[in-house]
């Protein structure tokens, strides 16, 4: 039997859906995430205790609790993959270089290897998070976008078009890297601010596995809502592209051009960019997949001959958990291709803050055409807090159907039908 490890947080959907495929492949799965090292296996699943913030001690508790056992490496979420081309470099397994991953996780390292990569880039420059705002805003060519350095899924991520907005901004971004949830990552990138010029144009998302360094794109995804600001909250993502070929063939090379550059070798690529009217500018390469459950509007169709070395599931088609597992114990994927026809997934937004209450109409949603599930994440009495600050979706809708805008028009639609019920939150004056 193959053993992989998952480098992981404790809150990461994606695990389950791993542990799915994992047992239609026979794969063992061992678990490093981020709970509690005093407490005798809380989660049941014996799990290593990791701590991010110490990469040394944590490299050396996995190392001595797996060496010898394990055949791959995987990072889920943004956090563990630094740790993770770590562990994978001691045990002299498969993956990233850990400063390369180091550099793909910094918003600002980004940007510093892509420019000196010669790659389209925007203007930017980083400040300290307790700069004077007013002094940061002036005679800047506005609009600009702030960004914290270290944190995922567009939170604290805001567009200002005025020193007068940028200075509002700049408080609120502060406030939240100084939060408590924030500062207990003991991160030193949430110490500074990244400013950038705004790109105009569409994004996209692209779904990637790097093999010793070659590039194999699984999917790209359009971006279909605007993503312009003042907040990138993102909804829909359709697969395959409606961009044309040559669009398409642009965002792959500006992906394997900006991994290069970035100096990351193998394993799972999940990246984001925008294209403008100067070329493909690549917003992130994370050396990690898809996040959350979105990873369910990727499926595949199973090489020939590949469906003998499964114990159970569908006999057609293979998830991109399995297909990762897969890559990680040494399989070749290249046989591997995405479904036919289109697919698609919301990330349902959280329209307001306050404490949710409950969801009607995910009936009438299911029913339309084209809608495989509708599944609501957040939990009854939860307290929601929209972007910039917050960091969760109220669910995801998955859509599947003939052609990309089918899946668009059927992920709306069914939107349309759910209503939530958000009790406005309390403020407590003391």
């Amino acid at each position: 039997m193959k053993h992989v490890l998952l480098v992981a947080t404790t809150t990461g959907y994606q695990i389950r859906s791993f542990g799915e495929a994992a047992e239609a492949l026979g794969v063992r799965l061992l678990f490093a995430s981020d709970r509690c090292d005093r407490l005798d296996d809380p989660w049941w699943d014996q799990a290593i205790p990791v701590r991010f913030d110490d990469q040394s001690g944590s490299v050396a508790a996995v190392v001595a609790a797996v060496a010898g056992k394990i055949d791959g490496v995987l990072a889920v979420g943004d956090r563990p993959t630094v740790l993770a081309a770590r562990v994978a470099a001691a045990l002299g397994l498969p993956g990233n270089p850990p400063d390369a991953a180091a550099n793909s996780r910094n918003k600002l390292a980004t940007r510093r290897a892509l420019r000196a990569a010669g790659l389209p880039t925007p203007a930017f420059d980083a400040v300290p998070v307790g700069a004077n705002p007013s002094d940061v805003a002036a005679g800047r060519p506005y609009p600009v976008v702030i960004k914290p350095l270290a944190l995922s899924g567009s939170r604290g991520v805001m567009r200002v078009d005025t020193e007068s907005d940028f200075v509002t901004a700049f408080v609120r971004l502060r406030d939240l890297l100084q939060s408590i949830d924030i500062r207990a990552e003991r991160d030193g990138a949430h110490d500074q601010v990244l400013i950038e010029s705004f790109v105009p144009g569409r994004e996209y998302a692209v779904e990637a596995v790097l093999t010793g360094g070659v590039l194999q794109v699984f999917a790209i995804f359009d971006k279909p809502d605007p993503l312009d600001g003042p907040f990138f909250e993102e909804t829909i993502y359709v697969t395959p592209s409606r961009a044309t070929e040559a669009t398409q063939q642009a965002i792959v090379q500006a992906i394997g051009g900006a991994a290069r550059a970035l100096g990351l070798r193998h394993g799972p690529i999940h990246a984001e960019c925008r294209i403008s009217d100067r070329g493909v500018y690549v917003l992130e390469v994370a050396p990690r997949p898809i996040g959350g459950l979105c990873s369910k509007a990727v499926r595949f169709q199973l090489a020939e001959g590949e469906s003998v070395r499964r114990r159970h599931g569908d006999a057609g088609q293979a998830s991109l958990e399995e297909v990762l597992l897969r890559h990680a114990i040494g399989d070749d994927v290249g046989g591997f291709t995405r479904e036919t026809g289109a697919s698609g997934v919301m990330m349902i937004p959280i329209p307001a803050p306050g404490v949710f209450r409950g969801v009607a109409g995910v009936e009438d949603a299911c029913a339309i055409p084209g809608i495989r599930e509708v599944l609501i994440t957040a939990k009854a009495d939860e307290t929601l807090v929209p972007l910039p600050e917050g960091r969760s979706y109220l669910g995801f809708i998955f859509a599947r159907a003939s052609t990309p805008d089918s899946v668009e028009r059927a992920l709306r639609s069914a939107h349309a039908r759910l209503v939530f019920s958000i009790d406005r939150a309390l403020t407590i004056v003391g």
